[in-house]
């Protein structure tokens, strides 16, 4: 399906990768996995035909289609959600309008002879050849299924995009991709702004698509559930697993444990052989064996061991002082925008030290009982903070609002307070900013950096209510396992809106579900509710049938 032939990319003079080649074929579900700066995405771009490499070429067969979905993207604001969506298949009309355009010359025009009149002729043809080779489908149909899949409401078919949040306009955009039912996906980080239910009918789509899928995500279970082979792209170049993720963490680990003990052998050879060149080479009768071994190793060749990314985030919350027992009690809370109920009577207790998550598909109102429960916004019924309580906020948009004229290191030099402010270098070390990375303007930063950047303004806090509202987007997996671990040994009470089935696995031991106007509580953790949702889906599909 896709080819790609001694590829090399390089900027100013520093060398991203080289040599790089691999073939993906008709059903391989790739992830691309490296750390930060590896190349991955300039690698998918590549291959979607938006980047050319220095060095090296792709090659796709005749008629194959690649379908793209970058990180950022851009939706026409003037068309409705369903338009936007039947883009997909805009080729395909203008064809046929195409086509009956040269039909009606073909009727109409009497000079059969001419040359003009024979192209009208090949080029009908062709288009004909083309257009009915392709499988009859009902646009509207499949436009209206797959909306309804990927989270939105057949009220929101007639809204304009404008209407929509960055997150909702990727859906869009996934939508499109998915209508023209492409050869291979090439997807960089698409759970990023799916809920979990969206991320489930995505991951059934591409299990039962038999399409080729190469993807980027920092989400551990939708890559493993997805995927069944994993390229790493790291030091320069590339190494091919026939394995899953989590597979793959096991074979690389012994891969390295291998590396090493080949870097030992042959360092211990180097210092044995230097020895012996040392204490004889002044010696007469040992001339020939000292030049026979500096010639060897000026050939050798070098054993490399694999980068381990040892960098760490040592998370350590601030300490604060206890609060009351119950931080958080809500009674008969209601909220409606727009004459549009999002939730009523929702009535719930989180104790002190109570881990919880809230979970729903998008616009079902979690970001909005946060913001209740932080006094932004007015409401009906009653929310109530314990006492002494001390609330740290991880808002979604946080680390979009950090000022991007400063530099890292000037963002937490200006909350920094007391002793801290001595230690800002070990901080952002181990968050993974170096000393360059910290003379950085935040507007240079990626999506990842400025996540790590807001959530150190946020440890420096004292804290005893943490509420997260996705704080794993854009996070690679490293980071989110420290943050995790982090959250885990937290003593105070934790709040956390997320899709990320893996990163509450563990985590949390209470989830509130908001759906259908209502918040409901279930005593169990994640990876139990997910087990019972599935069931009662099922029940669901059967009771219909």
């Amino acid at each position: 399906m896709i080819t790609a032939e001694s590829l090399a990319v390089e900027y100013g003079g520093t060398t991203l990768f080289s040599d790089v080649s691999f073939v993906i074929n008709d059903t391989d579900r790739v992830a691309l996995m490296g750390k930060n700066g590896a190349g991955k995405s300039t690698l998918l771009k590549i291959l979607a035909g938006c980047t050319r490499p220095t060095r090296g070429r792709v090659s796709t067969p005749e008629g194959t289609v690649v379908a793209y979905l970058p990180q950022h993207l851009m939706v026409d604001d003037h068309r409705t959600v369903f338009e936007e969506a039947s883009q997909a298949f805009a080729e395909i009309h203008a064809m046929e309008a195409r086509i009956a355009e040269l039909n009606h010359q073909l009727e109409t025009r009497t000079d059969y002879d001419s040359d003009d009149y024979m192209k009208l002729i090949e080029e009908v043809s062709h288009l004909s050849e083309r257009f009915y080779g392709i499988e009859e489908r009902n646009y509207d149909a499949d436009v209206e299924k797959t909306l309804l899949g990927l989270g939105f409401e057949r009220t929101d078919f007639g809204r304009p995009t404008a209407d929509f949040s960055g997150g909702w306009r990727m859906r869009i955009e996934l939508a499109k991709m998915l209508l023209r039912r492409p050869d291979v996906l090439l997807l960089d980080e698409p759970t990023n702004h799916l809920d979990i239910d969206s991320i489930g009918w995505l991951e059934d789509f591409i299990l039962t698509s038999g399409k080729a899928v190469v993807v980027i995500s920092h989400d551990r279970a939708f890559v493993d559930n997805i995927t069944n082979r994993t390229i790493e792209v790291t030091m320069g170049r590339i190494y091919d697993y026939k394995a899953t993720y989590s597979h793959y963490l096991e074979l690389r680990a012994d891969r390295r444990k291998q590396q090493q003990r080949q870097y030992d052998d042959q360092q211990k050879m180097i210092a044995e052989t230097r020895d012996f060149i040392e204490r004889f080479k002044g010696t007469y009768s040992k001339t020939l064996q000292v030049q026979s071994r500096v010639r060897m190793l000026e050939k050798l060749v070098p054993v490399e061991v694999d980068e381990e990314d040892t960098s760490s985030i040592r998370l350590r919350f601030a300490p604060a002082e206890r609060s009351g027992s119950y931080p958080v009690t809500a009674t008969a809370v209601g909220k409606s925008y727009d004459g549009r109920r999002v939730f009523a009577d929702a009535s719930f207790t989180i104790a002190r030290g109570d881990k919880v998550a809230f979970v729903g598909r998008n616009g079902e109102g979690k970001s909005t009982m946060v913001r209740c429960i932080m006094g932004e916004i007015e409401h009906e019924g009653t929310i109530r903070l314990g006492h002494n309580v001390q609330i740290g906020y991880f808002a979604q948009d946080r680390a979009a609002r950090l000022d991007e004229t400063l530099t890292v290191f000037q963002t937490i030099d200006d909350v920094a307070q007391g002793d801290i402010r001595t230690h800002i270098r070990d901080i952002l070390g181990a968050f993974m900013f170096d000393k360059e990375a910290s003379e950085k303007k935040v507007r240079v930063l990626s999506g990842g950096e400025r996540q790590r950047l807001a959530m150190i303004r946020l440890l420096l806090e004292p804290v005893n209510l943490l509420i997260l509202d996705e704080p794993t987007n854009h996070l690679d997996m490293r980071t989110k396992d420290v943050l995790k671990q982090a959250l885990a040994d937290f003593d105070g009470t934790l709040i956390v809106v997320s899709h990320d089935r893996d990163f509450l696995d563990g985590l949390v031991s209470k989830v509130y579900e908001f759906g259908h106007g209502r918040v409901c509580e279930h005593l169990e953790g994640i990876r139990d509710f997910m087990a019972r949702r599935k069931m009662e889906s099922l029940r669901d599909i059967e009771r219909k049938a």
